[in-house]
């Protein structure tokens, strides 16, 4: 089993054919990826709740894919309609999606906190991205707010090295390892420091290859154990994703 925390549906402003969900299908069927949670990249680039209505009308017939509600900082009133539209018992969205850089607004920001209250409230996880020491400000966010459990898009991204005070700060902060630049015993480095609970998978498509992140994983020499929590048990825990653990989308049985 392979859970996915980081992926993405639809097109992006660069030359990429990807604009489909059948891209997403055909990533997941190349590396054995189960289930792939996704957001809209319309949804974190040109306008949330339209780019949210979009991946909705696609989830249904892409029984892989999960959603992740793309939040908007700048209208959180906008922003808890969606996650109250979208976040229920047996809905195909599993958490929520924030992007500093896109949004402009900082992950430390009261407008980026106020949204990530509603989050918590919804009772699901939240992924954000983060690069440099805006992993330490999520950790403190999750910290802070109650409930708030987040996962750090790139583990901190050029601040790797920081995943461990981060993950020292709170224990409801976790790390997936997609990154464009392999940087050789980076994933074994930060997995030797912090929880094994702690860590997840994520690749980044349709932006990245899942190639890159599942270099990562195979170089970390890890063991069994290791991989099974961070290759899914973890997340299957924190994005209730049990039953889907139960029937793999692609038929794959169980080992």
């Amino acid at each position: 089993m392979i859970i996915d925390v980081h992926g993405h549906w639809g097109p992006w402003p660069f030359s990429m054919d990807v604009a489909s969900a059948e891209v997403n299908d055909e990533l997941c069927a190349r590396y054995g990826i189960d289930i792939q949670l996704v957001s809209s990249s319309y949804a974190v680039i040109v306008d949330a709740v339209e780019g949210n209505a979009m991946l909705d009308r696609v989830l249904a017939a892409h029984p892989r894919l999960r959603g992740l509600v793309v939040l908007d900082p700048h209208d959180p009133h906008a922003t808890a309609r969606e996650l109250e539209k979208y976040i229920y018992p047996g809905s195909s969205w599993v958490g929520a999606k924030f992007h500093e850089d896109y949004s402009r607004t900082a992950v430390d920001s009261a407008e980026a906190h106020t949204v990530f209250r509603l989050v918590a409230q919804a009772g699901v996880p939240l992924l954000s991205h983060t690069w440099d020491r805006s992993v330490l400000a999520l950790a403190d966010a999750c910290a802070r707010i109650d409930g708030l459990r987040a996962v750090a898009g790139h583990m901190g991204g050029s601040g790797w090295r920081l995943a461990p005070e981060a993950a020292q700060r709170s224990p409801r902060i976790f790390f997936e390892p997609s990154y464009s630049i392999a940087q050789s015993g980076r994933y074994r480095w930060v997995a030797d420091r912090i929880p094994l609970r702690q860590l997840m998978f994520g690749t980044d498509a349709t932006l990245i290859d899942p190639a890159v992140a599942f270099g990562s994983i195979l170089s970390a020499d890890l063991r069994p154990d290791e991989i099974e929590h961070i290759l899914w048990m973890n997340a299957a825990r924190e994005f209730g994703l049990g039953e889907a653990v139960q029937t793999p989308a692609h038929g794959r049985e169980e080992e």
